[in-house]
């Protein structure tokens, strides 16, 4: 039977077919998210820094459970301790009454040993993941909130606003943002910790206090961390100001607030969520270093900026209590190195790379 002569039935029956495979199509289709997720779970160094993310909230999280022992056990009778397999790691340590002139105190009790307030370095680490966390999270939390609002705003009224706001910004920049932390730090502490009983600097030092010698890290990071955020949300705003659909919702009479948050933030909220996930680390380096000069946490909370000072201090003979919270700051920098990378390629829209 030729081309030309093809029954109804035949008509019919490859008309069903063409719809089933316009259906299946449609049906292996995805989103942009999902392809974005896709390509996310396609990246090995980002899923590893994921999986360090989690481990690491979720021991930060059961802390009490994890950890062998609490952060303010002392043992004076496992003083500046060590494993045997760390002194077999390094010969340069020599054990107490096996060598002469040997002064470490092999004790197996203690994974990673101990400090020289005899307390395991092993619980301080995990509770120290707390406070690395948590800064992990509430710098890029107050950089999205006045970051992105202010950088909307200016680039969305222009003129002599955005003229002005930006000069605020540059003004900010003129001060190198760790020394700015440093000052501040250095400000809050001495400001408010003399104040009298029902003043303000009396309520905010005891709130300080609570939080551990938080609180004021929290505003030092949050008063610097906005800057980068501001400038980026800003020139997303301005290339998408003249699109058709934020014309269209000016022309029906759309308020302004209903313009900024309904059509311009979601369309650029996915480069600014991952240039913060590129500077989770920044923040964590900034209260690493604080309470590494003395500036951070109060002691005893553990923070572990704070314990490599310590450990820096007997480095030579004791390099186990400097090296393991090393190690864990590196670990937990490189995660959200890795993620923050991941995240850029995956949510990249001009990826090319077929999902």
């Amino acid at each position: 039977m030729s081309a030309v002569d093809v029954t109804p039935q035949e008509q019919t029956a490859s008309s069903a077919s063409g719809v089933m495979q316009l259906g299946g199509r449609a049906q292996q289709s995805h989103s942009p998210w999902m392809d974005a997720w896709r390509r996310l779970r396609r990246n090995r160094a980002a899923l590893v820094g994921f999986v360090i993310i989690i481990l690491n909230i979720l021991a930060a999280i059961f802390a009490p459970q994890v950890a062998p022992h609490n952060y303010t056990d002392q043992n004076y009778l496992a003083l500046n301790s060590a494993p045997s397999w760390i002194v077999d790691i390094f010969p340069k340590m020599k054990p107490l009454e096996e060598q002469p002139g040997g002064y470490v105190n092999v004790n197996d009790d203690y994974i990673l040993g101990t400090d020289n307030l005899g307390r395991d370095l092993l619980s301080r680490i995990i509770y120290g993941a707390r406070i690395s966390l948590s800064v992990a999270f509430i710098g890029p939390f107050f950089s999205l909130l006045v970051g992105t609002i202010f950088g909307m705003v200016s680039g969305y009224v222009g003129g002599q606003v955005d003229n002005l706001m930006m000069r605020i910004v540059d003004i900010m920049y003129a001060f190198p943002t760790l020394l700015l932390v440093i000052l501040l730090m250095a400000f809050f502490r001495a400001s408010f910790n003399e104040g009298d009983q029902g003043t303000l600097a009396y309520k905010m030092n005891q709130l300080d206090a609570a939080f551990g010698g938080m609180f004021f890290i929290f505003i030092g990071i949050g008063l610097t961390s906005w800057m980068d955020t501001a400038r980026l949300a800003r020139a997303q705003v301005l290339s998408i100001r003249e699109k058709e659909y934020i014309e269209a919702a000016v022309s029906i009479g759309s308020r302004n607030s209903t313009i900024i948050f309904r059509h311009i933030l979601p369309n650029i909220l996915g480069p600014i969520v991952v240039a913060e996930s590129l500077a989770i680390p920044r923040y964590i380096s900034f209260e690493a270093f604080l309470s590494f000069i003395g500036l951070g946490v109060n002691p005893p909370r553990p923070s572990w900026g704070a314990m490599i000072s310590d450990g820096s201090n007997a480095l030579i003979s004791y390099p186990n209590q400097a090296i393991f919270p090393a190690l864990a700051l590196f670990f937990i920098m490189f995660a959200f190195n890795f993620m923050g990378d991941g995240l850029r390629d995956a949510l990249d829209p001009h990826a090319n790379k077929r999902v």
